[in-house]
């Protein structure tokens, strides 16, 4: 049966946190293609699945942010975009099983702009729906469309996505920048954000990356005041520091969770983590559920 988004309108689940540094800890060298590994190294990818199932995640996603065929050929992979994305759904759904935790799909935008027109926008609507088709194939219950920056793709992504999987389909934004860090690289708003995906049919709005949790309590509000539709949060763990060379995330899982109240007040029903955030973060996450 078809997963009901909608009905977690009045709930609280948690979701997990990244891949990307967690494979590193594992298998991924530095500037490595994290989605390689879901056919390269299953097993690294499928722990790091199973440790945000173990820390407490109602939801898991898949090892699939790059998964399309604009940034995966950056590594000569652009034909493999539907295998890879079928793969980690493979992955997260053998992590998952037996546990009640579902697996959402995900993936992220091509790294192209759709209003310069350099790239027609045919073009990102079949690499959105390769990417879909192989999730849903895969076992994925849902896809979520995260970190996108630009309306319009976005909007390319969730006809995509809808048409090509059948599945319920979250669309999530970066909102950190302006005055208030409540907008787009591009100037839209949670209100614009709200506006096209209850137009285009999605089952949940939301936002991640780009800042820590509390710029995010009020861009959830914003979100439940321009929608109805469940709120999907997952926030950096704070704001990068370099560091002998390396990006760091400074916010630790005690004083990440601290912002979950907050979050729920302002109307957030899914609550994860972004950047720098790991299976302590999620732990904390869900102790932080569990209390309020």
């Amino acid at each position: 049966m078809l997963l009901d988004l909608k009905s977690f309108a009045g709930e609280v689940r948690v979701t997990d946190g990244v891949y990307g540094t967690e494979l590193q800890k594992r298998a991924l060298s530095a500037g490595g293609c994290p989605e390689l590994l879901n056919a390269a190294d299953p097993a690294a990818v499928e722990a790091v699945a199973r440790s945000y199932v173990a820390a407490g995640s109602d939801v898991i996603m898949t090892n699939t942010l790059g998964a399309n065929r604009f940034m995966l050929d950056a590594y000569a992979a652009a034909g493999r975009a539907a295998e890879l994305a079928g793969a980690a759904a493979v992955i997260s759904t053998r992590a998952a099983k037996g546990t009640g935790t579902k697996v959402f799909g995900s993936f992220g935008p091509t790294g192209k702009i759709v209003m310069t027109g350099d790239v027609p926008e045919e073009d990102f609507y079949a690499a959105f729906a390769e990417t879909a088709e192989g999730l849903a194939r895969g076992g994925a219950e849902a896809i979520v469309l995260e970190t996108f920056n630009e309306l319009a793709e976005a909007e390319i992504a969730l006809k995509a996505a809808k048409q090509a999987s059948g599945l319920p389909v979250v669309v999530s934004m970066v909102f950190a920048y302006g005055p208030d860090k409540a907008a787009t690289m591009m100037g839209e708003t949670p209100a614009d954000l709200a506006a096209m995906a209850q137009a285009g049919g999605a089952d949940a709005i939301g936002a991640n990356c780009g800042v820590g949790p509390e710029p995010y309590v009020a861009v959830a509000r914003m979100l439940r005041e321009a929608s109805e539709l469940p709120i999907w949060i997952k926030p950096n763990a704070g704001l990068p520091v370099l560091k002998d060379g390396r990006t760091s995330f400074p916010m630790g899982p005690e004083e990440f969770a601290s912002f979950v109240p907050k979050l729920v007040e302002a109307g957030a029903n899914f609550i994860g983590g972004c950047c720098g955030t790991t299976p302590k973060h999620i732990r904390a996450i869900r102790k932080a559920v569990d209390e309020r």
